[in-house]
C-alpha cells in the first residue's frame, strides 16, 4: 500500500496530536517523511510520535501554540535547523469553532479569538516557512486545511466559516505569488470527518443528516484527508497548485433539495 512516496522529505504539520492532523501525520510518516508532531498538548504529541517509531517511521514532537508568534517563529527554525531542511507545511492546527453563533450573537473577542487561530496562523506560518522552501531546489507544498463551512451559508458557525473562507482565497495567492519558486499551495476542505476525539461528541441524528446528503455510504475519518494530504505533498502532484479540494464524500457537489427528494423517492416535483 506505501511506496515511500515521501522519502527524505521534512513534513510539519501543525494541530497533529489529535484527529485530523494524526490521520495526516501517520501517512506521511507511513510514506517515508520525517514528521514533526506539534500542538499544545506536550503528553499527546509524545503518544503519537511513539505509534509513528513503533511502526517503523520517523518523527519528533514540538510545542506549538498556533495564537502565539514567537511559538510558529520557533517551530519552523527548530525543524529547518534540526533536518536541514523543510519540505512539506501543512496548516492543520485551527479552533473548531463550529458553533459560534450568528451575526448578532458574536461578540469581538469571539470573532478575533476564531480569525486569530484559524486565518493569522495559517498566514504567519506560511510566511515563516517560505524562505525556508525557497531555498530548496524543488521548491515545496504547503497544505492549507479549510472547512466545508466555506461553501456557503448557514444556520451558525458565522465566524468559523469566514476565517475559513479567507484560508480559501490565502491558498491561491500563496500559490499565484510563490509558484515561480516551485511552492505549490492548495486548500482541503472536509466534510463531516469523525475521530477518535469528536465521536462520542457526533449525535445520531446529525450523522445521520450528513448521511442522508452524502453521495456515498459513509462519512470520513482522518485517513481520507491523509490520503488527499499525501498526494499533494507528493511530486504526483507537481502540476496541482492554487486548488481548493472538497473531500467530503460529495456533500457539496449535489443542490440542497436532493436529499429530501431521495426521501420522497421523487425525481422532481
Amino acid at each position: 500500500m506505501f511506496m515511500d512516496r515521501l522519502k527524505d522529505k521534512i513534513a510539519i504539520v501543525t494541530g497533529s496530536t489529535s484527529g485530523i492532523g494524526i490521520g495526516i501525520a501517520k501517512l506521511y510518516a507511513a510514506e517515508g517523511a520525517k514528521v514533526v508532531i506539534c500542538g499544545r498538548r506536550e503528553e499527546k504529541g509524545q503518544a503519537v510520535v511513539d505509534n509513528i517509531t513503533k511502526e517503523g517511521g520517523e518523527s519528533s514532537y514540538h510545542f506549538f501554540d498556533i495564537t502565539n508568534t514567537n511559538s510558529i517563529e520557533k517551530l519552523i527554525d527548530d525543524t529547518a535547523e534540526k533536518y536541514g531542511k523543510i519540505d512539506i507545511l501543512v496548516n492543520n492546527a485551527a479552533n473548531v469553532a463550529l458553533k459560534d453563533g450568528n451575526i448578532d450573537e458574536l461578540t469581538i473577542d469571539m470573532w478575533d479569538a476564531i480569525f486569530e487561530s484559524d486565518l493569522r496562523g495559517t498566514f504567519y506560518a506560511t510566511k515563516c516557512v517560505i524562505p525556508y522552501l525557497q531555498k530548496n531546489e524543488n521548491g515545496g507544498s504547503i497544505i492549507n486545511i479549510g472547512s466545508m463551512a466555506s461553501c456557503g451559508g448557514d444556520l451558525g458557525s458565522t465566524a468559523y466559516a469566514c476565517a475559513k473562507s479567507g484560508v480559501d482565497m490565502f491558498t491561491q495567492y500563496t500559490a499565484l505569488q510563490y509558484g515561480k519558486d516551485n511552492i505549490r499551495c492548495n486548500c482541503v476542505r472536509p466534510g463531516l470527518i469523525v475521530t477518535p476525539e469528536n465521536e462520542a461528541n457526533v449525535p445520531e441524528v446529525l450523522r445521520n443528516i450528513f448521511l442522508n446528503n452524502i453521495m456515498v455510504n459513509r462519512y470520513g475519518g482522518p485517513e481520507d484527508i491523509g490520503h488527499m494530504c499525501v498526494y499533494l505533498a507528493s511530486d504526483e502532484s507537481e502540476y496541482v497548485t492554487g486548488q481548493i479540494v472538497n473531500v467530503d464524500g460529495g456533500l457539496n457537489s449535489h443542490v440542497s433539495t436532493s436529499a429530501q427528494f431521495r426521501e420522497l423517492n421523487s425525481r422532481t416535483w
